[in-house]
């Protein structure tokens, strides 16, 4: 009888010393080897095996055409969309890369940068800075954030505080009493002109009077207005960053939310700003703080587009939804070539700068996935602990007012604040 191989000897786990960076990069190098094998295998049993043409094997077809599935182990190449739905995404995702376009127009930024109290914030933000400094070398540390960052955060305050008004139902222009939703209503040539596709009718509860409440996209126009909700808000703050010089990102969300990203040079990423909620660098706010589930979180810039979903989803089985919109090889596919569009005339030295911060980026969206998974094994140790980096931080519910006013809304479906057609 064949001996039964010995179990080797469990080793010692101690908590207190164990380093969850050093096991999220086992672990990742464990899969990058995984993935390597099993292509390996696959591309041998392709040369080994001869597979009859298309033609003659209707399954063989299908097979070949089906969508990549996203917990494939193979690396996933960009593929055309093959359908009408997948067609339609893909242009849903183009018509969406032009909104950062629009932020270069120096008359706009000028403009804009008219609107901006300069001095104010550019005097708080050398402050900030230097405090943030002081503190940094009191402790032995290099500072996290750097003077532009500070520079954001004061626009941030400002705006929120004293620059833009949220809007739910407007008051009536004549008697200044609540109104209460009395559905769409077509735009006026005017409101065209101006970018606004949707209007929004509401009935005073007082004279009975007909308010009308655009939804404006035209950033010119919204400086004028200054009010409106999730998509004017980011919209307009977004175009602010862009006035001061930060590099920016505009972020769209299938769940009907948006917001922005700002470029840290002092710390090479991209960083999360929300302008309703008045938060900096809190990428989970929305899934581990309000409690949402998200499926695709799409970044552009005026460089191209990122899928960013993977920053604020830690944890798809927890957080995730469904992403059966498009194929992931198909939404590959839309996003590069967004980014061939937006590059295609810039000289070398851009696309290779553009290229390394791609490829650092992915390897930081990579990391998440790998932290959180990691972060799941280590809290079955007793006493396990892990300090909570800088952009994991998240506001929760319970201790974020403003957030609170906007998602439970939101999370009851058609709701009066919402709008008559339930958009942002």
């Amino acid at each position: 009888m064949a001996n039964k191989p010995q179990r080797a000897p469990r080793a010692s786990v101690s908590t207190g010393d164990f380093d969850v960076t050093e096991f999220s990069k086992e672990f990742e190098n464990l899969m990058r080897s995984k993935k390597f094998n099993a292509f390996q295998l696959q591309s041998r049993c392709d040369s080994r095996t001869s597979s009859p043409a298309p033609s003659q094997s209707p399954h063989f077809a299908a097979a070949t055409t089906s969508p990549r599935s996203t917990s494939c182990p193979l690396p996933i190449m960009p593929h055309p969309p093959r359908d009408a739905v997948s067609v339609k995404f893909c242009n849903l995702l183009r018509v969406l890369s032009v909104t950062p376009t629009k932020y270069e127009n120096p008359g706009l930024l000028d403009d804009a940068l008219t609107a901006i109290p300069l001095d104010r914030l550019y005097a708080e933000a050398d402050d900030e800075h230097q405090i943030h400094q002081a503190q940094s070398a009191s402790v032995g540390k290099k500072p996290q954030w750097g003077y532009q960052d500070f520079v954001i955060q004061s626009l941030l305050k400002w705006f929120k505080k004293s620059f833009f008004t949220w809007v739910n139902n407007p008051q009536c222009s004549r008697c200044y009493m609540p109104t209460i939703v009395h559905g769409m209503v077509p735009p006026t040539p005017d409101e065209t002109a101006r970018g606004a596709t949707r209007v929004e009718g509401y009935k005073c509860a007082g004279c009975g009077a007909l308010e009308r409440f655009p939804r404006y996209s035209d950033v010119w126009q919204l400086l004028q207005t200054r009010c409106g909700r999730v998509g004017e808000w980011a919209n307009c703050f977004t175009m602010l960053c862009r006035a001061l010089g930060s590099r920016v990102r505009w972020v769209w969300n299938s769940e009907d939310y948006v917001w922005t990203e700002v470029y840290s040079e002092h710390q090479r990423r991209w960083v999360h700003v929300d302008a309703c909620e008045g938060v900096w660098d809190q990428p989970r706010l929305y899934t581990e703080g309000w409690g949402r589930k998200l499926s695709y979180c799409i970044a552009f810039s005026i460089d191209g587009a990122t899928d960013v979903t993977r920053r604020y989803v830690r944890n798809a089985a927890k957080h995730g939804l469904p992403r059966n919109r498009v194929p992931e090889d198909v939404l590959l596919w839309g996003i590069y070539e967004i980014r061939r569009i937006r590059r295609e005339k810039l000289p070398e030295h851009e696309h290779q700068r553009l290229r390394k911060e791609d490829e650092r980026e992915e390897r930081d969206l990579r990391m998440f996935t790998m932290s959180a998974l990691a972060k799941e094994i280590t809290s079955l140790f007793p006493g396990a602990s892990r300090p909570v980096r800088g952009d994991e931080h998240k506001t929760p519910l319970t201790q974020d007012q403003d957030a609170a006013q906007w998602v439970n809304p939101r999370q009851q479906g058609e709701s009066e604040n919402s709008g008559p057609d339930g958009h942002r």
